[in-house]
């Protein structure tokens, strides 16, 4: 029998050895946009609100038109109803897009249809009414996603989950996102394999390592966060490193989205898909 040499480590070395390996997956974030050894990071395209700078948001108009120009994703907002159906439209109520007094909340969706949500933007979408979940979720083309913001409470994830279940995407191109961090855990409980995403506002005071242990309690799949300008490579490559998915909004601003390019995200949400992808001189994923 041959000599074998067993080489004891102890905790303190392992500890070490993650450590290491942990900062050699940063600097490759840094310096390469993505670990080494791993493939470059794909960044996805996603419309905020639909193509909302061309189109009325959160309306089937605007998210046909993310699509037609080449958005890898699309962003909108839903309320629940009254009855318990589930609509699309950024405000609780219908004041800036329709200029009638009705809350979302305290309103039927067959109230809810009578009026128009299009021609604020533009006559010609005189005929857009406030779309369901449902009507949204049956515009994906395959290999699309669409980013479900919940601008409401906990509440809505059963019929949130219903509807989803009827529709049928693949859960990997309806991921859920809130700035509520109660309904992401929600949603995780319910459905675990249902990605999701938390939204947050950072500011000069946010830490990664806060937003990464937030993210972890709730069983978050990513973080969703504006794109400050405190929001830096080592910001961003501490969120990598975590395991988490890393998506900014809004960025209208070519500036802005090259240097989040730089950073490494993977989501850059934008008003302006088409022309955004064309600035940044991206393929269709």
């Amino acid at each position: 029998m041959e000599n074998v040499t067993i080489v004891a480590i102890n905790y303190p070395v392992l500890r070490e050895l993650r450590m290491l390996r942990t900062l050699i997956f940063m600097l490759g974030l840094i310096f390469g946009g993505s670990a080494v050894g791993a493939e470059p990071l794909k960044v996805e395209i996603i419309g905020h609100r639909g193509a909302s700078w061309d189109a009325p948001e959160n309306t089937l108009a605007a998210i046909k038109l993310a699509w037609e120009q080449q958005a890898d994703g699309s962003e909108f907002d839903v309320y629940l109803t009254q009855d318990q159906q589930i609509v699309a439209c950024h405000d609780q109520d219908l004041k800036r897009t329709a200029g009638v007094d009705k809350v979302i909340s305290k309103s039927t969706l067959a109230e809810l249809k009578l009026h128009d949500v299009g021609s604020w933007k533009n006559a010609k979408f005189t005929a857009e009414r406030i779309p369901t979940l449902a009507e949204m979720l049956a515009t994906i083309p395959a290999e699309k996603k669409v980013y479900i913001e919940v601008k409401c409470g906990p509440e809505i994830v059963p019929e949130l989950l219903r509807v989803l279940d009827k529709v049928g995407p693949k859960p990997e191109q309806t991921p859920v996102i809130c700035f509520n961090a109660e309904v992401i855990a929600a949603v995780k409980k319910a459905r675990p394999q249902l990605p999701a995403a938390w939204l947050v506002a950072v500011n000069k005071d946010t830490t990664a390592e806060a937003l990464i242990a937030k993210a972890k309690e709730i069983h978050a799949d990513g973080l969703d966060l504006s794109a400050a300008a405190n929001f830096d490579q080592v910001f961003a490559a501490k969120i990598r490193a975590a395991g988490l998915r890393l998506d900014v909004w809004t960025v209208n601003d070519v500036a802005v989205a090259k240097r989040m390019l730089e950073i490494g995200v993977q989501g850059i949400t934008t008003d302006r898909p088409g022309w955004m992808r064309e600035q940044l001189g991206l393929r269709s994923n």
